[in-house]
């Protein structure tokens, strides 16, 4: 077999954190904007979110939940009605104190003192407290109730050390805010959250998750309960790719949520909030990444085919290129879908050379390409290259299919479907083979983590849930070690054995990693 050459400099087994960030510049999905901490999204970048946020918003609204916009600027005092929640984020605000500038005499601009502002302003870190105001004015009796809110929006959190969509001082979500007459039913709503993003990982994102309860010290600020689901990159450290919190009453009695039940009383709405960010970009890159660049699953792609005609600047281009046309217009024609949606599918007449071009769209991801020179036409076929299958093992080289146009265009959707289970099933095993069961001391797990195996996934461990202090020594156990606890998977096992921390009896089982 001959040597493969691979479209990327830096391969993920060298050094994965330069391999991402090689990707996200190869691929062309977002650059530096000079501003610290924050990203400028380019097309091919934005039109993935584009995408997610499509899917994610017809699931949010067939739950009944209405969008709605907030402002981006909190009035402080919003913060200090809620102690829990302000500490939470009082490292990560940004505040603005002046409302207009005024020349330094010295050719630069200041704040003018006499622009001051009575109250600081918060730039949006996340929306409970100024949702909560809202929901104040417009809960008044329980057929009120309940009430589903969401909004897609930018957040700011100042963040230290920062990284292209998986951490950075302004990124772009949504967030769900809800309020109901008990507990009951504001636990379904955070259970429904929680199985929607699930669902949308997984289906749309070919992105595997385990979903479980957050323990006490990683909960939300101000929160009663915290639901996450957690993805594993391909270097073995986890991804918190979505979070659903039960808030109890704890913002209704800060903002006044109340409503009058049926039989006349005051009562405190139960509230819960939700989201998902540009974070899951991200995981997308490094779940689904190979050492040519990004693989975008079907249903998430901008364009799920691309058409490059080999044009070589002769008289034949103009013939070459509407026979590509007739391709793609085999596709709006007739009505072929793929995932109950038809086929985004690109001419690319763009200039320059094909097999260039063709490497452009490796590095992207697009899950097609389709080259047809002269030849090709002639013979009334085309060459078409998976970007999940894209080499021969034999050879070495781009795996090739030839096909007929009316073949291809009948094959497509199936292809496409092929292609995103593909995506999962490899990375879904990929994870399972990472996960180790079966430690029963913390010393194991130290012993795990620190072995010469470079990426060393996820362990399982039983614990009797502390809290208190109990759980301080826990956590500093796992930070002495770079670890965390992920979640306690829904579905996991019953406890039979003995916590590894306390060595009292296990309650429940939960996953520790290294994490993003």
């Amino acid at each position: 077999m001959s040597a493969i050459r691979h479209a990327l400099n830096t391969r993920r087994a060298d050094d994965f954190s330069a391999w991402y960030q090689e990707v996200i510049s190869a691929a062309d999905m977002a650059e530096e904007s000079g501003v610290r901490g924050c990203m400028v999204i380019k097309p091919w970048g934005y039109g993935i979110w584009e995408r997610i946020q499509r899917l994610m918003d017809d699931r949010i609204k067939a739950a009944g939940v209405q969008n709605c916009y907030f402002p981006i600027f909190i009035p402080l005092s919003n913060f200090t009605r809620e102690a829990e929640h302000v500490e939470g984020f009082a490292k990560e605000m940004a505040v603005v104190t002046h409302h207009r500038l005024i020349a330094d005499g010295k050719g630069g601009l200041v704040p003018d003192p006499a622009a001051k502002l009575e109250e600081p302003l918060v730039v949006r870190p996340t929306s409970e407290t100024i949702i909560g105001d809202a929901m104040a004015r417009w809960v008044q009796s329980w057929r009120d109730l309940p009430l589903l809110t969401n909004q897609w929006a930018n957040v700011v959190r100042w963040e230290m050390r920062t990284r292209m969509f998986l951490r950075t001082s302004e990124f772009l979500w949504q967030e769900g805010h809800t309020a109901h007459a008990d507990r009951a039913d504001a636990l379904k709503e955070t259970h429904r959250a929680l199985e929607m993003y699930r669902a949308c990982a997984e289906d749309d994102l070919a992105l595997p998750v385990i979903a479980g309860e957050k323990p006490e010290n990683e909960r939300f600020p101000g929160a009663v309960e915290t639901w996450s689901i957690e993805a594993m990159m391909q270097d073995g450290k986890a991804l918190q790719a979505g979070t659903s919190h039960y808030l109890g009453t704890n913002f209704a009695h800060a903002a006044g949520i109340q409503y009058q039940d049926k039989e006349g009383g005051q009562q405190f709405c139960h509230t819960t909030s939700w989201g998902v960010s540009t974070r899951l970009i991200g995981g997308i890159i490094m779940t689904h990444g190979d050492d040519d660049g990004l693989r975008v699953p079907p249903k998430i792609a901008p364009h799920q085919i691309v058409i490059i005609p080999m044009l070589r600047e002769a008289p034949e281009d103009e013939a070459l290129i509407e026979y590509c046309q007739e391709v793609v217009d085999m596709f709006a024609s007739i009505p072929l879908t793929a995932f109950g949606e038809r086929i985004r599918i690109l001419l690319d007449k763009s200039p320059g050379k094909a097999a260039a071009k063709r490497w452009d769209w490796v590095r992207k991801g697009a899950p097609i390409i389709v080259e047809v020179g002269p030849r090709d036409m002639a013979e009334g076929k085309l060459a078409m290259l998976r970007r999940d299958a894209l080499w021969n093992a034999d050879n070495g080289k781009p795996a090739f299919q030839f096909l007929s146009r009316e073949g291809f265009s009948s094959q497509a959707p199936s292809l496409l479907e092929k292609i995103q289970q593909s995506l999962f099933v490899d990375a879904r095993d990929r994870r399972d083979a990472q996960i180790t069961r079966g430690v029963t001391s913390l010393d194991e797990v130290a012993a795990h983590f620190a072995d010469s195996q470079k990426y060393p996934g996820w362990v399982e461990v039983q614990w009797s849930k502390p809290t208190g202090e109990a759980l301080e020594k826990v956590v500093e156990q796992l930070k002495a070690l770079k670890l965390t606890v992920r979640n306690v998977p829904r579905d996991s096992a019953p406890a039979d054995g003995t916590c590894i921390f306390t060595g009292a009896p296990a309650v429940e089982r939960i996953l520790v990693a290294r994490a993003y």
